[in-house]
């Protein structure tokens, strides 16, 4: 893992530069004082109309489709959003617009979905002020934090989803039809029949710069995950909702549905979101690698994962918080089919049910693959990266802060005695998160925006518990 954030955020803009020359050469106006606009971004790359996007704490995508010709009214604050129709985004009916700051450094062109269209992230404001419950805001304070002291954040995210097609009477299938044997994952006959489909997404995002390397059958029948280069934390959220965006209208053009639900099928693997988490320094070096080196007998290594303090108390922060974290790991209700499942067709779920660490094993919740990098496997796909990111860095902050022990490593398959089992519902981590205050202010510094958060995830369980299902009248119609 290398490379330097600033230059992975600006790289857009030095790919526009000729672009930018030729396109704004002799328009008064462009370029003013060296500053590139939205405009000139639009215009360089022949685009009419720009999604001016953002998420809610859902990761729900809300956007105004505006023309290039009021990209100036954009860029300067003129677009409102009404809040509380958006989404959860800690909005009233009666509340002042969310106001949309686009970051142009994630402008997006998107020819592949329509000629002309663009996307570019945006930062919801009110009265001028940067909106605490808007996941974007969440994850820049989270990077300002770790700016405070002397670190940065580089991330990779897998994501993973199924492709399916949905009978008029409800019933979920792959949109595959052949897709069905119990042990699917890396079967090449299923990549094949799906080519147009990957390739489609695998030339769209290396289009973008993205570093598409790999592109896989999952585990469940139905299931794929398209991987990208790491970046910048900010930069990699980003493109978590660009691609969940990019899929969905891919998969519509060819009649199939993408969906990012975490557990669609009773019997078969769920979604996941695994985050791959590193700290560097101001200067772009690693912080996670021992500086031991080949000193066995030194105490950072002593673990024997080659990671550094630094690095085992940023894994620590991240199992002493781990019930708390699930509420934005596992955002939802089907969430916790995923992870409270027995097992699947295959024979693995793949989910971690305790706050365990080790070496190269999938079983644990935080998996060490190497000495640069530790990956958090408890994420899914109903996850917002925003929030998932920014809580699991302020996890680990606090793991640094106060020098807390992780403990030794586990051995493949196993967890330490005393280890926090993981919620068993979302019911579960709400409460897991209003005990923890640590990550209950990690969202805005204060504990109203958690609080908020855990109020709606509370309401979305009782609502859910309070449907009859078909298992009920399964079961309980004349068991009595």
């Amino acid at each position: 893992m290398s490379g330097n954030i600033n230059t992975m955020r600006e790289t857009t803009m030095t790919q526009l530069a000729p672009k930018l020359v030729e396109a704004t050469s002799g328009e008064e106006g462009s370029l003013a004082g060296d500053r590139i606009t939205l405009r000139d971004l639009a215009q360089a790359h022949g685009v009419q109309f720009i999604l001016a996007t953002f998420v809610d704490l859902n990761g729900k995508p809300c956007a105004k489709l505006v023309p290039t010709s009021a990209a100036d009214e954009l860029e300067a604050g003129s677009l409102g959003f009404a809040g509380f129709a958006a989404g959860l985004i800690g909005q009233e009916q009666h509340d002042p617009d969310l106001i949309a700051i686009p970051d142009l450094d994630s402008f997006t062109p998107l020819p592949f979905v329509r000629e002309g269209l663009a996307l570019v992230h945006c930062d919801p404001h009110v009265n001028g002020k940067p909106w605490p419950y808007a996941p974007r805001n969440i994850l820049k304070r989270a990077i300002a934090e770790l700016a405070t002291r002397g670190m940065t954040a580089k991330v990779g995210a897998e994501v993973e989803y199924f492709l399916v097609d949905r009978a008029e009477d409800g019933k979920l299938a792959p949109a595959d039809k052949r897709d069905n044997g119990p042990r699917p994952c890396y079967d090449a006959r299923g990549v094949t029949r799906m080519f147009d489909h990957l390739a489609s997404v695998s030339t769209a995002i290396n289009s973008l710069g993205w570093g598409n390397y790999a592109n896989d059958h999952e585990d469940g029948a139905g299931q794929f995950e398209q991987n990208f280069d790491y970046a910048d934390a900010l930069t990699t959220a980003d493109r978590v909702i660009t691609l969940r965006y990019i899929l969905n209208v891919l998969a519509e053009e060819r009649g199939m549905t993408a969906t990012f639900m975490p557990k669609p099928f009773t019997d078969r693997t769920g979604t996941g979101l695994h985050l791959h988490l590193s700290l560097w320094s101001e200067q772009d070096e690693p912080l996670f690698p021992s500086t031991a080196g080949a000193d066995a007998d030194s105490e950072a290594d002593a673990r024997g994962l080659g990671l550094s303090p630094v690095a085992y108390g940023f894994v620590a922060g991240l199992l002493e918080h781990a019930p708390a974290l699930q509420a934005f790991l596992a955002p939802s209700v089907n969430s916790y089919k995923r992870i409270g499942t027995a097992t699947s067709s295959s024979g693995a779920t793949w989910s971690p049910r305790k706050a365990s660490y080790g070496g190269n094993d999938r079983t644990h919740m935080v998996r060490v693959p190497d000495n640069k990098r530790v990956e958090l496997r408890s994420g899914d796909g109903a996850a917002n990266p925003y929030l998932a990111v920014a809580t699991s860095i302020m996890a680990g902050i606090d793991g640094i802060d106060n020098s807390i022990d992780p403990g030794n490593p586990s051995g493949p398959g196993q967890a330490p005695e005393g280890a926090a089992v993981l919620p068993a519902t979302l019911l579960h981590a709400v409460e897991a998160l209003r005990r923890d205050p640590v990550i209950l202010a990690s969202l805005s510094g204060d504990e109203v925006t958690g609080r908020y958060f855990a109020d709606a995830k509370e309401a979305e369980f009782l609502t859910w518990h309070a449907q009859v299902s078909n298992w009920e009248l399964d079961t309980y119609l004349t068991a009595f």
